[in-house]
């Protein structure tokens, strides 16, 4: 390492939805946590890593933080971002330009109370039109809080993100990195297939069903044929699932199909994907399910 290499963790927040997981993905230049048009796509606190030869940024995406915690799995999700909060060496704040809202509101008094340095991003500004109305939101923001930077982006597009790389570093402590540089993410390859499977259920279930489900893998063997995936898909109550199975096994097979593809081309090697659908009532509002099934525990992460 050279001197003057600064490595730190940067915790990314906000409200959900407004494009967090799909920030980071960008910066990180590998898709590390999965990306839906829909709220609290993110349940877990995932690692995002970034090594260049002079900092390593170590991007902690977190569940979005929302005022409806009435399941202890909104609970845990909540507890996860507040813990990441309190664990940076600088915070992202990411916000959709153009649009406040009370949850956003929450989210700031957090990081009022944490006393971190702060950037404020402005996410989504491709989306503002006309263009110039952009300055108005700019000055909005610099007025709720005293951010260190105040960095006007749209991930989804990459504007402005090779700026925002360039100023992170400059909030971090001088420190050797903590992962090798080749490593992009702390969670390995039976959570990715995971997240996958949820990903492709979440994009084909409409209304409220992705939230009443999630994905556990049972079985994750590699041999000289590829990879072996047998994953169980949990869902609250018995007419749920009829929907995630679909006509004739119709819906199974379409997701099936999707996440073994994607997972395919993610681990270079074939893959054989096995799906089962089972009910656990009430699995989401039960903090022994949630760590069982691998939810963040209260203080850090499950084992």
């Amino acid at each position: 390492m050279t001197d003057g290499f600064k490595c730190g963790f940067v915790a990314v927040v906000g409200r959900p939805n407004v494009g967090k997981s799909t920030l980071i993905n960008a910066l990180v230049g590998e898709k590390v946590s999965i990306v839906t048009p829909k709220p609290q796509t993110t349940r877990h606190r995932i690692l995002g890593i970034r090594s260049d030869s002079d900092s390593q940024i170590i991007f902690v995406d977190t569940p979005g933080m929302h005022r409806d915690a009435a399941k202890a799995m909104n609970r845990m999700m909540n507890r996860s971002a507040a813990s990441a909060l309190a664990d940076a060496d600088l915070i992202l704040f990411v916000t959709e330009a153009g649009r406040w809202t009370d949850e956003d509101d929450d989210v700031l008094q957090r990081i009022r109370q944490s006393a971190i340095t702060s950037v404020a991003i402005l996410n989504k500004i491709d989306k503002i039109v006309p263009k110039e109305a952009l300055l108005g939101h700019i000055s909005s923001m610099s007025q709720r809080h005293g951010f260190a930077e105040l960095v006007p982006v749209s991930a989804e597009k990459g504007d402005n993100l090779s700026q925002l790389l360039k100023l992170i570093p400059q909030y971090l402590p001088a420190s050797p990195a903590l992962f090798p540089e080749d490593m992009i993410s702390d969670r390995g390859q039976e959570f990715q297939a995971a997240e996958i499977i949820r990903e492709k259920l979440t994009l084909n279930l409409r209304q409220e069903l992705p939230y009443g489900l999630t994905v556990q893998i049972e079985q994750f063997d590699r041999d000289e044929s590829g990879i072996t995936i047998h994953a169980v898909i949990w869902v609250e109550r018995d007419s749920q699932k009829g929907i995630v199975v679909g006509k004739g096994g119709s819906m199974l097979k379409r997701v099936g199909k999707a996440a073994r593809l994607e997972l395919r081309e993610r681990l270079s090697v074939p893959v054989h994907l096995e799906l089962w659908v089972r009910v656990k009532e009430n699995w989401a509002d039960s903090e022994r399910d949630l760590l069982g099934l691998g939810f963040d525990a209260p203080g850090g992460r499950a084992n």
